[in-house]
Parts: C-alpha cells; structure tokens; sequence
C-alpha cells in the first residue's frame, strides 16, 4: 500500500475520533478514543469503519479497539420497608430529575419479582440485546436508558428463583454496558432480602434514598430498611413521604386517608434528612401507567420530584 496516512481515508468527523489506524496484511487495525460515548454511538462509529475500510481491495478484514478511561459510576439505591409505597415512581422521576440536572443517568430495576419500569418509562415489551456476555440497557422515550427483568421475561410471568439465582440476576442487570452513564438510581425490591444483600456487598451504594407512607405500620418497616443500610456502611440520604393528602378533584378539601406527617416526624427521631412529600394525586398514577412520568413536565406535578432530585443532587455534590 502507499505511505499515505490511512486515516486519510476516512471523513473527519470519524478520523478525529481515530487514534490510530494501520493496514497490514489485509487486516486493518483502528484504535478509537470512545471517552463520553454512549454505546449507540460507539456501535455507529464501528459500523462506519467497516463499512469503510471494507471497500477497500487490500482489506480483508477489519478490527476496531474501544479506549477510554472507565467512567466512575456511582450508584444510589431507593428502597422501602415494605411493597405499595409508590418506591418504584419516585425511583423513576429521581433519575428524570437527576438528568435534569446534568447527571448522565441509568436505571436499573432491581424488583426482581415485580418490575414496573418497563411500564412508567414506556418501553414494555423491548428486549435488550448481549455484547461480550454483557446486556445492553433498552433506551426509554423519556431519555434514561433502563434494564429490568421486566424487559427478560414474559409480562405477567410469575418467577419462582431463590436467593442466589435473584442476585445473580441483580449483577447482570447492574455490569451492564452502561456506556457513560455516571449515575445508576437503582429500584431494590421492598424488604431486606437477598437482592439488597447482593447490592451491599457486590455494588456498594453513594447512597439510599427510603420511601414511606406516613402510616405507622409502612413507617417500622422502613425503619428496619434503613437500619440495613446503615449496618452496610451505606448513608441514607433521606427519607420521602409518599401518599401525602388528597384533594378532592370536586371540593378542593384535602384529605389525609394514610396520615400525615408520619415520615417527617421519623426523620427527625432518626436524626436523617427529610427530602419531601409526594400527594396522593391521580394524575400521577395515570402518567405512570401511561409511560409518561410526572417528572418530565416542571409544573406542580412534577415540582415535589424536582424538589427530592434538587436535594439528592446536593448530597451527590457533598459527598461524591
């Protein structure tokens, strides 16, 4: 071949990401500075490479090499006491608020037995693909890439797994192609089981975030939860009060079926901080089952989400 450079041959949109490229022996070797690419795009660049240099009469074959420095992720854990407390909204609308705010954020749904992000973030029914024994998070029209079993089994499949198999389960979801995703909101399941076992030791979290209704029953048990993560050496950011007054869509009164308060007042027996309260408001319910979560709009609805987000972004910056 000539001595002409071979990233000569290429567009340079694509030669400026190419650190090297050499043709020898038929095979061309590309070497790519992948740092702040998303996995879409890093297949995008491989494939234009290919096809490429593929048309070229002395290429037979042709190898690209990813490098960058491994993004530091950090991960922060929502979890709750006991199931039906609204975890799994407000661990959707946390990562839609957290992008908001500049974090490059992933989901992981950890609700090995009952995943609903499938359905709040719109993506029911898509099957995420493997690379290199890896899956690739399934991308949601709200922006924030998400893995869930939801996505891996049949909706509405009942699965009957011990513990080890649930955390075996929890680390493919979580050693994942994140791609430069810097921040993973994991939604554990409801308890103290196996899976938030699995997370402490394998996947130690920046932080949980607790989610209570404020009746006693739902505030004991998320009181047991937090002592876990506190025997784990994992810090809770706070606590959030879900279910939090009804108003009446005809009178306008605002009613208190859980209680009110209950979680606030915990919080500060607890000596931990207090992130907000979410209503008991159908309009949330409805944008959930519709993929179209409150957080996306900054109107009222959406404003105590933005709220928490504000304050967990806060306790990111100070102890990250």
């Amino acid at each position: 071949m000539s001595s002409t450079d071979p990233k000569s041959l290429l567009p340079d949109s694509l030669a400026a990401r190419v650190s090297s490229l050499t043709i020898k022996d038929g095979r061309a070797m590309a070497v790519v500075d992948a740092a702040g690419l998303g996995e879409r795009e890093r297949s995008d660049i491989e494939r234009a490479l290919g096809d490429i240099l593929g048309q070229r009469d002395d290429v037979q074959e042709t190898r690209v090499v990813m490098t960058a420095e491994r993004t530091q992720r950090r991960i922060i854990a929502v979890g709750s006491g006991k199931g039906g407390v609204g975890k799994s909204t407000l661990t959707a609308n946390l990562a839609i608020g957290l992008a908001k705010r500049g974090h490059k954020v992933g989901l992981v749904d950890a609700d090995i037995y009952g995943p609903s992000q499938p359905v709040i973030l719109g993506n029911q029914g898509e099957k995420p693909v493997a690379r290199d024994k890896k899956l690739i998070p399934v991308e949601s029209a709200v922006g924030i890439p998400v893995l869930s079993m939801g996505h891996l089994v049949e909706p509405g499949r009942a699965l009957a797994w011990r513990g080890p198999m649930a955390g075996n389960a929890l680390t493919q979801l979580i050693d994942a192609h994140w791609g430069d995703v810097d921040t993973l909101v994991v939604d554990l399941p409801p308890g103290t089981g196996d899976v938030q076992l699995t997370m402490m030791q394998r996947f130690k979290p920046l932080g949980a975030v607790l989610v209570s209704t404020p009746q006693d029953l739902a505030l004991i048990d998320a009181a047991r939860a937090g002592q876990l993560f506190d025997q784990a050496g994992v810090p809770v950011i706070g606590l959030v009060e879900n279910m939090a007054g009804y108003a009446c869509p005809h009178c306008g009164e605002i009613s208190d079926p859980f209680g009110k308060g209950g979680v606030e007042t915990a919080a500060g027996r607890l000596d931990l901080p207090f992130l907000g309260r979410i209503p008991l408001d159908l309009a949330i319910r409805e944008g959930s089952d519709r993929g179209a979560p409150p957080a996306l709009d900054t109107g009222a609805l959406g404003a105590p989400f933005h709220d928490i987000a504000a304050k967990v972004d806060a306790w990111i910056g100070a102890h990250n």
